[in-house]
Formats: structure tokens, sequence, C-alpha cells
């Protein structure tokens, strides 16, 4: 009697129904299952699994071709710095060679001598060397003071434009008198060192 009461209306809807909802949600399951272990599927899912395993394998190939034009393009560039470093380098340490010979300072051409000695002991002495020259060319320029720091301090860059320069040159060497065998120099940095040196001397024709 109750069933024939709902019949026909909203409440009595299959869809209320636990056991219709649970034998059509089986049903579904199984055409699904049946549907994707059905021959036509497996054999569009290995065409599919094909083209998926081509494509990977080709973004594996140009990846690994790009990284190897990459490293021997880095290597080239590398290559090619270090040529043109040590191309540089020589012909830094050509130009430096024949100012020993041909400087209009001999006290130039000392502190080249020992910048080039094959002894590591004798590379702060060009410093040195060319730290006492920057003095006596103070002097000649009419600074005034005890020693090279005073002389620095009395200049400006107006009338001395190398000061910047010339204070981070002398600091250098102040390191090397106080902290002696402690404070390491390579002989890199002591032909950069000599370097501004001589950038200096050669804006008052010193050398």
């Amino acid at each position: 009697m109750e069933n024939n009461i709902l019949e026909g209306t909203f409440l009595g809807s299959p869809y209320f129904n636990p056991e219709y909802l649970f034998s059509k949600g089986a049903e579904y399951v199984e055409r699904f299952f049946l549907f994707f272990t059905s021959d036509q599927a497996v054999s569009v899912w290995k065409t599919l699994f094909f083209f998926l395993a081509i494509f990977f394998l080709t973004v594996i190939c140009y990846t690994t071709v790009r990284m190897f034009e990459i490293r021997a393009k880095e290597k080239k560039h590398l290559q090619h710095e270090i040529e043109e470093y040590a191309h540089n380098k020589a012909e830094y340490e050509k130009h430096l060679r024949e100012e020993v010979g041909g400087s209009k300072n001999e006290r130039w051409s000392q502190t080249l001598n020992y910048l080039f000695s094959q002894h590591s002991s004798d590379w702060k002495l060009a410093i040195i060397e060319a730290d006492s020259m920057l003095e006596s060319l103070m002097d000649q320029m009419g600074f005034l003071g005890e020693n090279l720091g005073d002389k620095l301090k009395s200049a400006n860059q107006d009338n001395f434009p190398n000061l910047t320069i010339a204070w981070e040159v002398h600091a250098i060497r102040n390191r090397i008198a106080h902290e002696g065998l402690a404070f390491e120099l390579s002989q890199h940095e002591v032909k950069r060192v000599v370097a501004l040196y001589e950038q200096i001397f050669h804006s008052y024709g010193y050398i």
C-alpha cells in the first residue's frame, strides 16, 4: 500500500532507492572496465604510449645534444679568454721588460728587476721601492710631511689627481712593512700594484 502511494511521486523515484543506485553504479563500473580492457581500447592505449615514448625520447635527445653544444661553446669561449689573457699578460710583461733597459729612472729599473725576480722575497721589494719613488715624486712636487702618508694627507684631487690610487698602493706597502712575512702576495698581485705606481709615474713623466 505504501509503495502504491509513493509510486509516481518524487519520493518514489528510483534515485532514492539504495539498491537501485548500487546496481547502476556497479553497472557503470563494469562498462568502464570492459571498455578500457577491450581490444580496441588496449590498441588505443598502446598507440598513445608509443607516441608519448617517441615524444619523450625526442625531448631527451634534443636536450642532450643542446647540452653538449652549450658545453662546447663554453669550452671554446673559455679557451679564447685564457688565450687572450695570456697574450695581454705577455704583452704587458714585454712592455715592462723593455722599460727595465730603457727607463730614464734607475730606481724604476731596479723596481722592475725586483718584480721579475725568480725569488718571491724580491717581489715585495718592488712595491717598497716604488713607494719610496712615489714619496720622492711628491717631494719634488712640493708636498710637505714627515713621511709619504703625511704628504698624501696634504694633497687633494685637484693638485694630485692620482690621490686615490696612491693611497691604495701605499696601504699595501704599509701592510708589507707591518705584517712582514705574514702578508702574502702573489707575483700577479704585485704586478697589479706596480702597474698602479707606473700609472702615477707616467702621469708626471717621472719614468
